[in-house]
């Protein structure tokens, strides 16, 4: 780009006066910042337009008018007809003076709001990329734990049990996957209904002769996963399993009447 060209095609001059359209005063901003000769001149324009302003002023009315008469060849010796010229009602001057000076303010204010706005359009869009980042972690995090899921259920030694829905609960089913190895139980829960305020599910190790419940815990965030498959410690040798419908913070035995489902742990061949 050639600065003294377009610093002598007159376009400052323009801007300084507020004649040009937005898009043209938002290319000479971007230029004033980049090329510090383009900000230079726009100062000197500014700066001669305050002269003009002050050339006007009342102290050198006086040699104006002295001036003309000297070019208009008067002789104040010779009679000439005199025509009297009002004062005038405005100094156009000193108000174009001025209406530069403010269209400037307006034009930088602008400037500076559009700066603004865009610096708050960037943090917006840095929040929704660290948003979706965080979403595509999570997403990646759980499909990591899915498989490591699928893996374990799909383990040669795994026991399945079936767990049946019961009484008046018959709609209702669950199942158990059960590693001996580690002495795990992934319970798949989907089978279940949303238990009501105040209450919890309690699964239960059982064996059945005597009947003897040992419980393995209440699931308290049942409503938070969406999967509602629950890992859960068992160290019993477990002949079945049950699932009991329980008031917050478990009972130490079954409540039988809110048994939801039950499941025995098929015998070896």
């Amino acid at each position: 780009m050639d600065i003294n060209a377009y610093i002598e095609s007159g376009i400052l001059e323009l801007y300084v006066a507020g004649s040009l359209s937005e898009e043209e005063n938002r290319e000479i901003y971007k230029l004033m910042l980049k090329h510090p000769e383009i900000l230079q001149e726009v100062l000197e324009i500014e700066a001669a337009v305050i002269k003009l302003t002050a050339a006007t002023s009342r102290g050198t009315k006086a040699r104006i008018f002295a001036l003309i008469k000297e070019k208009l060849q008067f002789n104040n010796n010779k009679q000439s007809k005199v025509v009297e010229i009002s004062k005038p009602k405005y100094n156009w001057f000193t108000y174009t003076g001025w209406a530069a000076a403010i269209i400037l303010g307006i034009g930088l204010y602008w400037v500076l709001n559009q700066n603004q706005q865009l610096e708050s359009d960037l943090k917006v869009a840095e929040k929704e990329q660290f948003s979706l980042e965080t979403q595509i972690a999570e997403a990646e995090a759980d499909l990591e734990d899915s498989k490591e899921l699928l893996n374990v259920l799909r383990a040669k030694d795994i026991i399945t049990v079936p767990l049946g829905g019961q009484g008046n609960f018959a709609d209702t089913y669950a199942k158990v996957y059960w590693d001996k190895n580690s002495k795990q139980i992934y319970l798949d829960a989907k089978g279940l209904p949303a238990p009501p305020p105040g209450k919890v599910y309690q699964v239960w190790s059982l064996k059945l002769s005597p009947l003897t419940p040992v419980s393995l815990g209440t699931i308290d965030d049942f409503m938070q996963d969406e999967n509602k498959i629950f890992e859960i410690e068992n160290l019993n040798e477990s002949e079945a399993f049950g699932i009991t419908l329980e008031p917050t913070g478990g009972s130490e035995t079954p409540t039988m009447e809110q048994l939801y489902t039950l499941g025995v742990v098929a015998s070896n061949p």
